[in-house]
């Protein structure tokens, strides 16, 4: 790239090349000019020279955002944005210029988007937190990324930058139209489109002052996990719970959003030690279902905790998910290339879900070595309609020549079964 040259703008090349190696490494599809990643690094020079130029100038103008809707598990359908990969560039261009001024002043249980800070974080902390607390207030808030304020969003932003060309494009982010597949636009007033690299930033920004802050000065002493938009707090009475659920509500009323009644609720921790009566006694929170479990301390004495695993909609994913592979479509292929396939998935699920109660995901798994016993049954003339010798030949398989698949590696192996065990398998993987 060209020397800097004297701008209206102070921008420089090396950032901008810089926020091109973050959005690679992220990678992403097309957006509206059909323009990948790929195509755009053929002319990588003149394509990050010409976006600095504009930048720099102040007359960069986003284009349309491509619009993808994809179906909720709950119904309905959440509208996704795909920004040009140029666009995707300059949004990670001013994400990395605010992001030091903006992240230090996060509070410590505030988890998405942020560095040093996971999923797993949040989860952890909710757990260690019900065995204190024996209510939980589970909120959902209504079309929250479509509802934010743009006037309130800019005034939190306001806070951590006096730059007038940084306000001036993100206020152009907010406003950029979305484009359908059939040509036509959708404006937006409202909302921070998700699929874009500046969204998570803004929208964590904005429930930091909308909530996060009003939390710590008016309620120090209720605690919560705040993950986005998926928030947990924690009371010690049902009537504190009902209180924090109308307080939240006028809080949110006030910054012109919206609890979702019918998600938001509120449920009891019930365990060995908390053995009260209430009908809600189960929640789900970042994939996993909170429920009371049955479980052994270290000295081998039985007891009920309150405690997180695999949710059934997770699961219920996992096996759309598995079903879609038609393993058994595949049996030109050898198990080498089944498990190169499919091990960095499997790998994903059972490094996340397998983070808490992982007995549940294993025995989930055995789904998928049904799936592959089906596979054999197509490959091998020997072994068809016979599921249970084709379990056993792939038992063998991971005894004798290594354990190939990822799930096998953690413990989940073809199991030699009973005839009785064969006829419940064979109905899980219908």
């Amino acid at each position: 790239m060209q020397n800097d040259n004297a701008k209206p703008i102070s921008i420089s090349k090396q950032l901008v090349y810089d926020a091109f190696l973050r959005v690679k490494a992220n990678r992403g599809s097309a957006g509206i000019d059909k323009v990948t990643l790929e195509d755009y690094e053929k002319n990588l020079r003149g394509n990050l020279y010409k976006l600095w130029n504009r930048m720099s100038s102040g007359s960069y103008f986003p284009p349309s955002v491509k619009l993808v809707e994809i179906p909720k598990s709950t119904g309905g359908k959440r509208p996704l944005g795909i920004p040009t990969v140029s666009d995707r560039v300059a949004q990670m261009a001013i994400v990395m210029l605010i992001t030091p001024s903006i992240e230090p002043c996060f509070h410590e249980d505030s988890y998405a988007y942020r560095p040093h800070r996971s999923a797993h974080d949040a989860v952890g902390k909710a757990r260690e937190r019900c065995w204190k607390y024996a209510w939980v207030l589970d909120m959902d808030i209504s079309k929250f990324f479509d509802t934010i304020d743009h006037e309130l969003l800019l005034k939190a932003l306001k806070r951590h930058t006096q730059e007038k060309w940084v306000l001036m494009y993100i206020e152009r982010w907010l406003k950029v139209p979305y484009e359908k597949s059939d040509g036509s636009q959708v404006d937006r007033a409202l909302g921070v489109p998700q699929g874009s690299v500046i969204g998570p930033v803004l929208a964590n920004l904005f429930l930091h002052y909308t909530f996060d802050k009003w939390m710590e000065k008016s309620f120090p002493r209720v605690p919560f996990e705040r993950y986005a938009d998926d928030t947990i707090c924690h009371c010690h009475s049902l009537k504190q719970a009902e209180y924090m659920q109308a307080m939240i509500q006028q809080r949110f009323e006030c910054c012109r959003l919206r609890l979702n009644e019918e998600k938001t609720k509120i449920v009891y921790c019930k365990s060995s030690r908390q053995k009260e009566f209430y009908p809600n006694v189960t929640f789900d929170f970042l994939g996993f279902t909170f429920q009371p479990r049955e479980s052994v301390d270290k000295y081998g004495n039985r007891f009920t905790g309150f405690l997180p695993a695999i949710s059934r909609k997770s699961m219920k994913r996992i096996n759309e998910t598995i079903r879609s592979w038609h393993l058994n479509r595949h049996s030109n292929l050898t198990l080498e290339h089944l498990a190169s396939d499919i091990n960095p998935i499997v790998r994903g699920w059972m490094t996340y879900y397998g983070k808490f109660y992982p007995t549940r995901l294993k025995w989930f798994m055995q789904t998928l070595n049904g799936r592959l016993a089906r596979w054999v049954m197509c490959k091998f003339e020997r072994y068809r309609h016979r599921f249970y010798p084709a379990q056993e030949w792939l038992a063998r398989i991971a005894e004798k020549e290594g354990l190939i698949f990822y799930h096998w590696k953690c413990g989940v192996l073809p199991r030699f079964t009973n005839k009785e065990k064969v006829s419940s398998q064979l109905i899980m993987v219908k």
